[in-house]
């Protein structure tokens, strides 16, 4: 008789074809190289030295040859300024508005400094305590009553217990109750289990990257007594269109190669015109300087643009010729930008006939966006 695959043998004979692996597993080689090559004081239990986190996020090219690609692109101060926090005993803040990599920047940063960025917990409106304390397996509790057996350890104490980095995603989604029992596990680097008499305490290496925007409507602000546990790093939209550009590009392509879509990098003239777009809606004001214009209630972040351009190349690719044109991305742009159909939709079709109409070079896309908002 066989017996059937397992979750864990198929996850092994997948291999490669993970859609989207942890950026440890994903960028491995480049760990591997810059370990090697890193030759720097490492606070305890971190993989690399804080020189070679930074270095992992931002890029840069390792006297043997190996090319570190950039994670994020932006101001350096920040990620030395992130990457010196976790070096000490405060705990991590990104926040921005939504868009700005924030969870991206943090699943690296846990992956160059331990090794692991999966000690995670997902901020939602029904986050329960348990989930950044301690749970219980029932099983067991009711079998023998409390033990260290029957106790299920939260992201958090195992990071605590091992000396790693834990990840708290949406910190602001999280009820207001369960967000402060973060408050002694920050500040006295302890979590008590009553019910066994006991505590956990950190070991050294031991930190917290949280993540948080407050754009969103139904947040849940943070204590100031929380907040003090927090060093604050704000990561802002990209200062620039060729920034910006450089950014989508680089995800768009990485997805796309995951997803066995044509090269992001042959569409560039279409991901720069969704850059300026959701710029100058951004912004309320075209590229020049010379147009003022109205902004729609959506954030129209970075991160959206490269949704945008990935659906993009997703339909070029089944339904069209292979090459990213403006019909691709008119109809991701007009979902983007019309959140809220009353008022939405108003500004969209402003921007479209004043703009976008009178713009050289813009008739194919102009013809686009008449015919996906007819």
């Amino acid at each position: 008789m066989t017996m059937p695959e397992t979750s864990a043998t198929t996850a092994e004979t997948a291999g490669d074809e993970v859609l989207r692996p942890h950026a440890e597993d994903a960028f491995a080689d480049e760990l591997t190289a810059l370990a090697a090559a890193d030759d720097r004081p490492r606070p305890a239990r971190w993989r690399l030295s804080p020189w070679a986190v930074a270095t992992y996020l931002l890029g840069g090219t390792l006297p043997d040859g190996t090319v570190i690609t950039p994670k994020y692109v932006g101001p350096r101060r920040i990620i030395e300024v992130a990457v010196t926090t976790l070096a000490t005993d405060r705990a991590l803040l990104l926040l921005g508005v939504p868009g700005t990599a924030k969870t991206w920047v943090s699943e690296h940063l846990a992956a160059a400094v331990s090794g692991d960025s999966t000690l995670l917990v997902q901020g939602t409106a029904g986050t329960p305590e348990e989930a950044i304390r301690y749970g219980w397996n029932y099983a067991q509790l009711l079998a023998h009553g409390p033990s260290r057996d029957a106790l299920v350890s939260s992201p958090v104490m195992r990071a605590m217990a091992e000396g790693m980095t834990a990840r708290v995603e949406e910190l602001t989604r999280i009820p207001a109750d369960v967000q402060d029992s973060l408050i002694t596990i920050l500040s006295e680097k302890t979590l008590p289990v009553p019910e066994l008499g006991q505590e956990i305490q950190a070991v050294r290496g031991f930190n917290v990257i949280a993540t948080a925007n407050d754009r969103d409507r139904g947040i849940n602000d943070l204590s100031s007594a929380l907040r003090r546990r927090f060093n604050t790093v704000v990561l802002p939209l990209p200062a620039t269109a060729e920034a910006e550009v450089d950014i989508v590009s680089r995800r768009v392509d990485q997805i796309g190669r995951s997803l066995d879509l044509p090269g992001g990098l042959e569409g560039i003239a279409e991901i720069r015109r969704v850059v300026t777009v959701f710029r100058e809606l951004r912004d309320g004001v075209t590229a020049d300087g010379r147009t003022k214009i109205k902004s729609p209630s959506g954030t129209l972040s970075t991160a959206e643009a490269i949704s945008v351009v990935t659906n993009g190349l997703a339909l070029a690719a089944h339904f069209g010729d292979g090459v990213l044109r403006p019909g691709d991305v008119a109809s991701g742009i007009l979902g983007a930008v019309v959140r809220d159909p009353a008022t939405d939709r108003v500004i969209w079709q402003e921007y479209v006939e004043t703009v976008v109409r009178e713009r050289d070079g813009w008739k194919d896309f102009y013809r686009a966006c008449r015919e996906v908002g007819a």
